[in-house]
């Protein structure tokens, strides 16, 4: 590996991606007044350098084994999010059951499905549950356990005993990794319990995951694409993916396939 010294700019670059989380090709040459090539240039040089890790367009923070802040988090592909948070509402019916577990897509689903009616929401994140709970329609479920002081999330063994007590007509599910042979991951094994259970107990799975998960690395196997019934993502870069959704009967929603 070769080490090159920052400049300013490298600097700025860095802090803007710590700031955002990602940051992208078009935005920064616009922000720093310089062509797109001389941007890509020095994200190949902070990537060489293993400050940040490239994506399709731009980069981000190097993930390593401890997840980013979330909400640096939120701020990642949020148009993308939004998105995808949209199209899984509308697989979902009024008065409908469903389970919702932690993430910031997942977060984007909920909000998408504040104009629903009757719902009967269990979730496992305080953030889900706060944001749903105004609404009189929904009837919201909070699982007991440890609450995840980084971002609301409830996890441990309570929770995994509360979900088992329940089989929903919807799971909506986020993952912080995906493999190119279809295998899910996440960072903390409590957290993994959990939505090894909501996925058990619910009679159609929706995955929701942006694009830049294809790129990123977590430890913990959560189980595998073919698990679920509808995986929702901005675009799928991976031939391979594609082939086992097919094959395995899973329906893939692409939102913005560039």
């Amino acid at each position: 590996m070769t080490v090159h010294l920052l400049t300013p700019r490298h600097n700025d670059i860095l802090e803007l991606a710590r700031e955002q989380g990602r940051v992208l090709v078009e935005d920064l040459a616009r922000h720093f007044n310089v062509t797109p090539q001389t941007i890509r240039r020095d994200l190949n040089e902070l990537c060489e350098q293993r400050l940040l890790a490239r994506t399709h367009g731009g980069a981000l923070m190097p993930s390593g084994t401890e997840n980013m802040e979330y909400e640096a988090r939120r701020k990642i592909a949020a148009e993308e999010k939004h998105a995808i948070g949209k199209a899984a509402a509308g697989l979902i019916p009024d008065k409908a059951s469903l389970f919702v577990n932690i993430g910031t897509t997942t977060e984007a689903v909920s909000d998408a499905l504040l104009g629903h009616d009757g719902l009967l929401v269990i979730t496992n994140n305080i953030n889900v549950a706060n944001r749903m709970r105004i609404y009189p329609s929904f009837e919201v479920i909070i699982a007991s356990g440890v609450v995840r002081g980084s971002d609301g999330g409830i996890v441990g063994e309570a929770a995994v005993d509360f979900i088992r007590q329940f089989k929903v007509d919807f799971a909506v599910i986020g993952v912080s990794a995906i493999d190119e042979d279809g295998a899910l991951y996440d960072f903390d094994f409590r957290e993994v319990k959990v939505a090894q259970a909501i996925i058990a107990n619910a009679r159609h799975v929706i995955l929701v995951s942006d694009s830049t998960k294809f790129e990123r690395s977590a430890p913990v196997r959560i189980g595998h694409l073919s698990q679920v019934g509808t995986f929702i993502t901005d675009r799928c870069p991976l031939p391979s993916v594609r082939t086992l959704c097919r094959d395995a009967g899973v329906r893939l929603l692409e939102t913005s396939v560039r």
